[in-house]
């Protein structure tokens, strides 16, 4: 192809810009149930994911990632497959998971009891305060990943301590002042049992109205809003940004990466 100097200029910098665009971290996308992917973590990294999910079960005082009792691996712990990559990514990237980037999250969802499950959490966090986001007196003190408890668990995980290593996955019935948004960051709901609109065609004024209520009051108490158990395509993820909802739930990270960017 011949091509003046002008013109190869005008090709290079096109190509630049494309690859600026498609490195631009995603704020809006969470990865459900992450570790289900080829490369756990690595992904929904390459997508410009800020957000994971990753399910655990406490087994001989291992914290094992998977969706399901019977299908733990020895090897497949939190920590080798998200918390000692992230804490390279950080090093790497001079304090932050993306160059400069905004805070990540990792949602981890307790599957086993929390009364056994949460000690060995907390301890596992510790290990990694280099990175972590931490809670101190109603105060938090910002670092590159912010930890988010889901599953069984409770408030009361957190009685006693002087410091936080995460924050608490809210539910609906958490949307109340009273609740610091440090200990409550997020609102997390089934979107199945809490609408009946299914992604096709038009969403009703009642079931819009609702929506708008919750991100509304969710926003005005500085919380995100997530749903899990939602319909996963374009139609209903246009939906939920018009809405205003934080975090986008999918199990399609190149479908959702290709959306967010283009809308």
């Amino acid at each position: 192809m011949n091509c003046s100097p002008i013109g190869l200029l005008a090709v290079l910098s096109a190509g630049l810009m494309h690859l600026s665009a498609a490195s631009e971290p995603l704020i809006n996308a969470h990865a459900h149930n992450d570790y289900l992917h080829a490369r756990p973590l690595f992904d929904a990294l390459d997508h410009g994911f800020c957000s994971v999910e990753a399910d655990i079960f406490l087994v001989e005082g291992k914290l094992l990632v998977a969706h399901n009792r019977q299908d733990v691996k020895p090897e497949r712990t939190l920590q080798a497959l998200y918390l000692d990559p992230l804490r390279e990514r950080v090093k790497r990237n001079g304090g932050r998971v993306f160059p400069n980037g905004p805070e990540f999250s990792l949602l981890i969802d307790i599957k086993t009891d929390w009364k056994p499950t949460y000690p060995v959490l907390r301890s596992a966090l510790t290990n990694y305060a280099d990175l972590l986001s931490t809670f101190r007196d109603g105060v938090k003190q910002t670092n590159a990943i912010t930890v988010i408890i889901s599953g069984n668990r409770a408030k009361e995980m957190f009685m006693g301590e002087a410091v936080r290593f995460a924050a608490y996955d809210g539910t609906l019935a958490d949307l109340d002042p009273s609740a610091p948004a440090d200990l409550i960051p997020w609102i997390s709901s089934s979107w199945a049992t809490s609408f009946k609109w299914r992604g096709q065609g038009e969403v009703t004024e009642v079931e819009a109205a609702r929506l708008k209520s919750i991100v509304t009051k969710a926003h005005a108490q500085s919380r995100r809003v997530r749903f899990w158990g939602a319909p996963d395509h374009a139609g209903f993820w246009r939906a939920m940004r018009d809405a205003g909802v934080d975090l986008i739930n999918t199990d399609d990270l190149s479908g959702l990466e290709d959306f967010l960017r283009r809308y």
